[in-house]
């Protein structure tokens, strides 16, 4: 009994609740919405509680389903005009309460989903009305609306697709060429259609908010991934917000006409990163996985989106073939009869039946009557037959309809018009035949109508394009640090008495090397053993193809000691990994690690009781190849080695790193992200001035972080870039000019280039080679006009020197009219407001 009636329940859920039929797309509840309103269609709203109560004479539930799913009909905005307040699905604002709003069906609807002549009927649930068994629609609604249900062991979720897509996808299958159709959603956003699989179960898109950079410290959402509200997106930001993956200050939904969320971002924090810390860890990026299940015959089954529109397109040009026939019946008998009625009244027929006495006799007379002057498509034409051919025989039911003619017809007969009426009906009846013949070209003309009169507005929305992956662990923002206990093996966030090794993020890993000649990755969190006697700790990236380690180490099983360098891109979390060949005896002599696979020379000094010849000599490892971590090295000798010792450090043997500025957060990186630098190499420094009046040259490290508020500019630093400066000096009451060469060899301290005095304020600072400047002053009331080309002005000069006098008093303003300088890369995007590049002006009046 229990399998009977689970069974039964299953059956009944699947087809009469959670899944669409594939003729009309609606669920059941859907159907009865639509068929009740076309009940009560007389061109005007109805209230949504009257719709409700006479739904509820087909639909055997409570009012609430009903009026659910009516709103979720009406706010697809396709069969339903609404009026009142309907809720908003891009914030997620419920409808006003039922009595409060208005529905009527749109002239789409009327048109695509209803002819009663087409559609086959049931009894209601309680046997007192009848109800379509599917309502005759002439459009693809499933694959237009979408659909989502959940029914007893299985599911559908079918995505909303482009109106005019799919009316134009349908044009192409009857003309016999292939299509494909992609979702469209009315919260646009943007959709990575790789996976999508036609929609099957086994496909997913992803679907992304359209995030709009409205300066460097806000972000604008302007457009929602399907099915997220500005609600619930807003939650997953704070919640993003307050596990640290990302950094804000605050985040206000202003949505109105259209989508805004405004957020605004913490000090420092760059916006491109945030972007992608946005799509990698908050609703902004949803993905979603499509399974198109129809009821077919009474059976569930699963199709692509394309045999869904392929089976709705024949099921359309079929229902376009009845209602053919229906009217090519209509016109045949309207002819018929205006054929026989011509014939009765011209020819004086109906004087016979005066003189008949019983109705018999009535009908008989007429008949006979008739026959004299038609002939049916049985008999065959006589010679000389004139008589007029009739479409079928002579029925009963015509000559009882003959016989009910009023006087007042007969005697207002009027031939002309009578035949005026019959040759429109032979053309339209010409006309329908035609149609009934080319029914496939019929059936483009109607859908090729259909996007005439109501594509206006339906619009492409989503716009379909390809994601980059975006790894969590680049966009994460740094929440935690990374601390190690080299003796005792342990590394984490929570060892705040041990070392400090870099700042990290709480989703980060962790490789670690270990003395014995191994090293494994682990995921960081609080605290985390790996092995006693750590070498080397820090954040791993994945992919890293950059940072190469050099490593020497003692093969125990034959006594050499090994040469490598390799690269760690793609690991195993928690797997121990030797470094050496494994052996028994085998140890680490010499390990480094270099970020940008920096070459280096070591000095080898081998024991005094071996017996090789040349007991000290060096090694470099710029002539051995990087390979992969297993690779067992090069031989760098056979002998005991007693010492090892760096002599120097090599360039790069990868080639230079370009390297770009994050103007909002002032980090490195090789992104292409914010302000291009130049080609790192070894050795490269970078030059940074302030808007202090200082200069600063850095050792390279990509690991620095400036402050965009200090900064004035930022470039790779060259020893013969010419600094030209114009400063107010305060002491003497001067406007100086200053060109010089930075000449101090300390590298990562600031020195200041203009004097000290409190009062004293740099105006202009370039590294252009020629820059000339267009400068005003006021001389006793009145406005004085200049130019000075910088270089011409004064020679190179020491980075101590005052400079020479341009004026003996304040300049009231200051404007580059000429600049010469070498291009920099272009930047991979630009973002709004202003940017500095090497060699700009930068103005400071």
């Amino acid at each position: 009994m229990y399998q009977d009636y689970f069974l039964d329940y299953a059956s009944y859920v699947i087809l009469e609740r959670a899944v669409p039929n594939i003729e009309d797309g609606l669920k059941p509840v859907q159907r009865r919405i639509l068929y009740s309103l076309k009940e009560k269609d007389d061109g005007r709203f109805h209230k949504v509680a009257n719709v409700i109560g006479h739904t509820m004479q087909y639909h055997p539930h409570g009012d609430a389903a009903i009026g659910d799913a009516l709103v979720n009909l009406g706010q697809k905005d396709l069969l339903i005009d609404c009026q009142g307040n309907w809720g908003d699905v891009r914030t997620g604002d419920r409808a006003a309460a039922a009595r409060y709003i208005e529905a009527r069906l749109t002239k789409f609807a009327l048109e695509v989903a209803f002819n009663n002549q087409t559609t086959d009927w049931k009894f209601s649930y309680d046997g007192r009305k009848k109800e379509p068994i599917n309502l005759p629609m002439k459009f693809p609604l499933v694959l237009s609306q979408g659909v989502e249900g959940i029914a007893v062991g299985l599911s559908t979720k079918i995505l909303p697709h482009n109106f005019i897509e799919l009316i134009k996808a349908s044009i192409k299958i009857l003309e016999g060429k292939s299509m494909k159709i992609y979702p469209d959603f009315q919260t646009g956003g943007s959709i990575d259609v790789s996976d999508y699989n036609q929609g099957k179960r086994g496909g997913k898109v992803k679907v992304r908010a359209k995030i709009e950079l409205a300066d460097k410290k806000h972000l604008h959402v302007k457009e929602l991934p399907y099915g997220v509200t500005t609600t619930s997106l807003i939650d997953s930001i704070i919640k993003a917000n307050d596990k640290g993956k990302i950094k804000i200050k605050k985040v206000v939904d202003n949505t109105a006409k259209d989508v805004e969320v405004a957020i605004e971002l913490a000090s420092g924090v760059s916006p491109e990163v945030t972007m992608d810390a946005l799509y990698a860890f908050t609703n902004c990026e949803v993905s979603i996985s499509p399974n198109a299940c129809v009821v077919i015959e009474n059976k569930p089954h699963f199709l692509t989106v394309q045999d869904i529109l392929k089976y709705s397109t024949e099921y359309t040009k079929d229902l376009l073939r009845q209602e053919l026939e229906i009217r090519k019946n209509e016109l045949e008998e309207k002819l018929h009869f205006a054929s026989l009625e011509k014939i009765f009244i011209e020819k004086r027929i109906y004087r016979d039946i005066e003189e008949c006495e019983t109705w018999e006799e009535v009908l008989e007379t007429i008949n006979v009557g008739l026959r004299k002057y038609v002939r049916t498509p049985k008999e065959e034409a006589k010679k000389d037959d004139n008589r007029l051919l009739l479409l079928r025989d002579i029925s009963e039911d015509d000559i009882i309809r003959l016989t009910e003619i009023k006087i007042k017809r007969i005697s207002k007969y009027n031939t002309f018009k009578a035949d005026e009426l019959m040759d429109r009906l032979n053309e339209e009846l010409t006309q329908v035949k035609h149609d009934l013949a080319h029914l496939t070209e019929y059936a483009i003309a109607y859908f090729e109508n259909l996007l005439k009169k109501y594509s206006k507005g339906q619009e492409r929305r989503t716009k379909i394009t390809t994601f980059d992956t975006i790894q969590a662990t680049d966009v994460v923002a740094n929440n935690a640090k990374l601390y190690v206990n080299y003796k005792e093996g342990f590394v984490g966030y929570g060892l705040k008495k041990d070392e400090f090794v870099c700042d990290c993020s709480d989703i980060d890993d962790v490789i670690v090397f270990l003395k014995n000649g191994t090293f494994k990755v682990v995921r960081i969190s609080d605290k985390v053993f790996v092995g006693k006697n750590i070498l080397h700790a820090n954040v791993w990236k994945k992919g890293d193809d950059r940072t190469t380690y050099n490593l020497v180490y003692l093969d125990g099983a034959t006594g050499r000691s090994m040469a490598k360098r390799f690269n760690v891109t793609s690991i195993t979390r928690d797997k121990e990994y030797p470094l050496t060949k494994g052996t028994k005896g085998s140890k680490v002599l010499y390990f480094t690690v270099n970020p940008n696979g920096e070459s280096e020379i070591l000095t080898v000094q081998l024991t005094q009781g071996c017996t090789a010849k040349k007991k000290i000599f060096d090694f470099d490892f710029g002539e051995i190849g990087i390979k992969g971590r297993g690779a067992g090295g090069n031989i760098l000798t056979r002998y005991p080695v007693r010492k090892i010792t760096q002599k120097s450090v090599g360039s790069s043997t990868l080639g230079a790193l370009k390297v770009w500025m994050d103007e909002a957060s002032g980090r490195l990186n090789n992104d292409e992200r914010g302000l291009y630098l130049g080609e790192f190499d070894t050795g490269s420094a970078i030059l940074a001035i302030y808007k202090s009046a200082e200069y600063e040259v850095l050792d390279f490290d990509m690991n620095k972080r400036f402050d965009p508020k200090e900064l004035l500019s930022i470039e790779k630093f060259d020893p013969k870039t010419v600094i030209s400066c114009m400063y107010y000096e305060g002491s003497k009451g001067w406007t100086v000019v200053k060109r010089f060469n930075v000449e101090t060899s300390t590298n990562n301290q600031r020195f200041l280039f203009i004097t000290d005095h409190p009062k004293t304020k740099l105006m202009f600072v370039s590294t252009k080679p020629n820059p000339t400047l267009k400068y005003t002053m006021k001389v006793k009331s009145e406005k004085i006009e200049g130019d000075v080309n910088l270089a011409e002005f004064i020679d190179v000069k020491g980075w101590k020197a005052m400079g020479n006098k341009l004026s003996d008093q304040r300049l009231t303003g200051i404007k580059e009219i000429k600049s010469v300088t070498n291009e920099a890369p272009k930047k991979k995007s630009d973002g709004e407001g202003e940017t500095f590049k090497p060699g700009d002006t930068i103005e400071l009046f």
